[in-house]
């Protein structure tokens, strides 16, 4: 079993209380006999975690995020900056866990536990994009706007089925939009409905169907999405374009590179990690293991 010395566990203060302390009950026992000293804070605001990680990350051996998505998003951009940056570990605390799933975490929180304690740390790639950090994934077009059309009483209510009516209600109303992408010193321009650089392998808790999606090789996988119809659907589920031998697709273009910069006609909204501050252009550098996280 694995020993820490300093340990910080950041939760999500607006999560419910019932439910943070249901949590927090089943994973501190667990964690306690591995760590002599274990520094739990709750985050009281927006962009509360990246603060404390910021001030605790160099202090800590291991930085735990009890949280979803959002919560894990914050607490790694208070963490890449530093230069002496601890072991990173995820409690899924959301709704869709996303990284959390691509890591291999159990969705189970005493599982998680357990699986700090007996896991393996990996090294896995930050993208700094725009002078802040993303894990999982920046999407721009369908994915943005599927964001940022979420509404509160159903995400409230349905969990992340909320993500999928609001995917549909988005896909009916999006428009084509020009682009311009340099990556790694290959151009494409043209027109797409979306746009998502992959780092992880999950969004939305469902897996993307492609192989060749790595978190530990210094590269993001670009994806460029022409339209929204079943031609596409069809496109994807027959051609893996990550693969070597995978064919050219017709409705959807791909490359993969370390330095990519991503132009559209107009400013455009880019979700990081599920969370939408940024606007086009963005240019997207991968720190290829800037980062070490547990994996069970």
């Amino acid at each position: 079993m694995a020993t820490f010395k300093r340990a910080v566990l950041i939760y999500n203060g607006n999560a419910g209380q019932k439910s943070i302390r249901k949590a927090l009950g089943e994973c501190i026992p667990i964690l306690s006999p591995g760590i002599e000293e274990l520094l739990l804070l709750k985050t009281e605001r927006p962009g509360h975690a990246q603060e404390l990680c910021s001030k605790y990350g160099e202090w800590a051996d291991l930085a735990i995020i009890l949280g979803g998505d959002g919560t894990v998003h914050e607490g790694i951009n208070g963490l890449c900056p530093l230069e002496k940056r601890p072991l990173l570990a995820i409690l899924p605390g959301g709704t869709c866990n996303d990284f959390a799933r691509t890591l291999g975490i159990p969705q189970d929180i005493q599982k998680a536990a357990e699986a700090i304690l007996s896991g393996t740390p990996i090294p896995i790639d930050a993208m700094e994009i725009n002078g802040q950090y993303a894990l999982n994934f920046l999407g721009i077009g369908l994915v943005a706007e599927a964001s940022n059309n979420i509404k509160g009483s159903e995400k409230a209510l349905l969990g992340k089925v909320s993500y999928y009516l609001s995917a549909m209600r988005t896909m009916r109303e999006m428009e084509p939009f020009r682009y311009t992408i340099d990556c790694d010193g290959e151009r494409f321009a043209g027109e797409a409905v979306m746009v998502l650089a992959a780092n992880g392998r999950y969004i939305g808790t469902n897996e993307l169907p492609f192989q060749n999606i790595e978190i530990d090789d210094g590269k993001a996988n670009i994806f460029i999405i022409k339209n929204t119809s079943l031609a596409l659907v069809k496109e994807i589920l027959a051609t893996d374009v990550t693969l070597p031998d995978g064919g050219p697709a017709n409705e959807l273009l791909h490359c993969s590179g370390r330095k990519i910069a991503i132009h559209t006609a107009g400013a455009m909204d880019a979700d990081t990690d599920g969370e939408v501050y940024l606007e086009t252009p963005v240019l997207i550098n991968v720190l290829k293991h800037h980062l070490f996280a547990i994996a069970p």
